[in-house]
This record gives structure tokens, C-alpha cells and sequence, in this order.
């Protein structure tokens, strides 16, 4: 391919995707600007409650791990 065509063009790609950049959706961190931007999954309430329920799930399970075993009581001679 010629260069005259082929490095224009490719400047041109490098222009859109910064261009892109700027405005789509970043993941789940912070909203992004204009008409991509949207409420970050972690955010919303629903996901709230369900994080929610799994770390006090969690939670209940390593407090149940951490609790040391009894030992049965020894039995007494009469």
C-alpha cells in the first residue's frame, strides 16, 4: 500500500479512537460525559444489595471458621 494513503489514513484512525475515548463508557468506574454516559453498575441500588448480601454472607462464614471447636466436656466419675 502507498505510504500517501496508507499513513493518512492511519492518522486518521488514531484521531477517532482518541475522539472515542473521550466520550465512551469508562467500565464501572466514573460516569463518562455526554450521550454515553450512564450510572455505574456498582451504583446502582440493586447491585448495592446484592454486594451487600454477598459480603454479609461472607462475613458469617469466616466468623463460623474462626470460632474455635469445643471440645466435649470430660465425663466425671461417681
Amino acid at each position: 500500500m502507498l505510504d500517501r494513503l496508507f499513513l493518512p489514513a492511519l492518522a486518521a484512525l488514531a484521531a477517532l479512537m482518541i475522539g472515542a475515548a473521550l466520550v465512551w463508557p469508562q467500565g464501572l468506574g466514573d460516569r463518562s460525559p455526554g450521550p454515553f454516559g450512564h450510572t455505574p453498575l456498582q451504583q446502582t441500588a440493586i447491585m448495592q444489595a446484592a454486594m451487600k448480601r454477598e459480603a454479609d454472607a461472607s462475613n458469617r462464614r469466616l466468623a463460623r471458621q474462626a470460632a474455635p471447636a469445643r471440645a466435649p466436656a470430660p465425663a466425671t466419675a461417681k
